[in-house]
């Protein structure tokens, strides 16, 4: 075997073993984004290896069988994400449901460096959401989210440091909340949507920061942020809508504990992987940016939307709006991580309560 052959075997075993630790360092953590790339590597390295000269001994054929096991597991974490697993949150079928309220959602990080608003706003027009969700706004978005004349009620919290966000919404907002709850500079929001009289939605919006190395050197603040937010809708019997950038990739064990503690359903689960970041390299994209939903609810669509300047895809869902049913979570089906749950729960503690600060909405 080539030294070249070995090296990428070697590390495309350690990417898969290293991700299982819950130690929370960043570049532990990033580990768990590239699944993917990592199937794509294994497959190609079990090509040359079956369709090369074979290698013997017995260190060849070990090393062979470690990258088909790594193949295999990473695959069994991104199947879900495929159209061959089983819908986690069944589509909509008039014929079938009758006529239901809907809400379609569109939620996009726009990058606030980007100056180019134009590509966005035409995407808006065109899909005509119910609800725009926008992550990274500061001032300038603001500004030119004025054209959006058709969305009286907002929730707005411009900010120049990569964390600003705003809710436009065509039905009335409540209880409109922004929350500090981990870190004193990163919001979240939440706001009760009334659809009709008798149909409310909680919806939450989330964009806590990523572990890197120009953040934070540590997952723990992402962690804590999402797990807090869990354990608020766990026991809720609200529709629920949890959307935003979690800057952690959908299979990952952090947002498989927020799924079980939550107890929010996936839509992508059975459609496909979705994957919005980074627009500007076809060879690293991730599903970063994340819609949760209560099971009140079915799909009626649901689809990445096309570039519009920034490093994440718009991501757009079209949902009707269901009593109760009996769908189950899929992340339920697997027992919950204890030890990683503690451990979150132990820093969480660490950090103390959060600052919330509620703002009228500006209509």
């Amino acid at each position: 075997m080539s030294f070249l052959s070995i090296t990428v075997a070697l590390l495309l075993i350690l990417m898969t073993l290293i991700p299982l630790s819950i130690r929370r360092e960043w570049w532990i953590r990033a580990l768990d984004f590239p699944s993917l790339q990592i199937v794509v590597l294994s497959i190609i390295w079990l090509l040359f290896w079956f369709g090369g000269t074979p290698a013997t001994g017995f260190f060849a054929h070990t090393l062979a069988v470690a990258v088909f096991c790594v193949l295999i597991y990473q695959c069994r974490l991104i199947y879900p994400y495929t159209e061959m697993h089983a819908l986690e949150v069944r589509s909509y079928h008039r014929k079938m449901h009758g006529e239901r309220a809907s809400l379609k959602i569109i939620s996009c990080n726009v990058l606030m460096t980007n100056r180019d608003s134009s590509k966005l706003l035409h995407l808006i027009k065109q899909h005509q959401p119910d609800v725009f969700i926008s992550l990274e706004s500061d001032l300038w978005w603001e500004e030119q989210f004025r054209e959006l004349s058709d969305y009286p009620y907002t929730l707005k919290c411009p900010q120049d440091n990569l964390y600003g966000m705003h809710i436009y919404s065509r039905y009335p907002l409540s209880n409109t909340a922004i929350a500090y709850e981990v870190e004193a500079d990163k919001p979240s929001m939440s706001a009760t949507i009334e659809i009709d009289p008798d149909t409310f939605v909680s919806l939450y919006v989330t964009h806590p920061a990523p572990p890197a190395p120009d953040e934070n050197s540590e997952s723990t603040e992402r962690d804590v942020e999402l797990l807090k937010l869990a354990e608020h809708v766990a026991d809720s019997k609200d529709r629920i809508i949890v959307a935003g950038d979690l800057n952690d990739v959908a299979w990952s064990a952090t947002t498989r504990l927020f799924r079980q503690t939550s107890g929010l359903l996936d839509p992508r689960i059975g459609r496909g992987l979705f994957n919005t970041f980074n627009a500007f390299h076809w060879f690293a994209r991730w599903p970063l940016d994340h819609v949760f939903l209560s099971n009140h609810f079915k799909v009626k669509d649901i689809q990445r939307l096309p570039a519009m300047g920034s490093d994440h895809f718009p991501l757009l869902i079209d949902l009707a709006v269901m009593p109760d049913t009996k769908d189950e979570s899929f992340a339920k089906d697997a027992p919950i991580d204890e030890e990683r749950l503690d451990s979150i729960r132990s820093v969480s503690e660490e950090i103390g309560e959060p600052t919330t600060a509620v703002k009228p909405n500006n209509i």
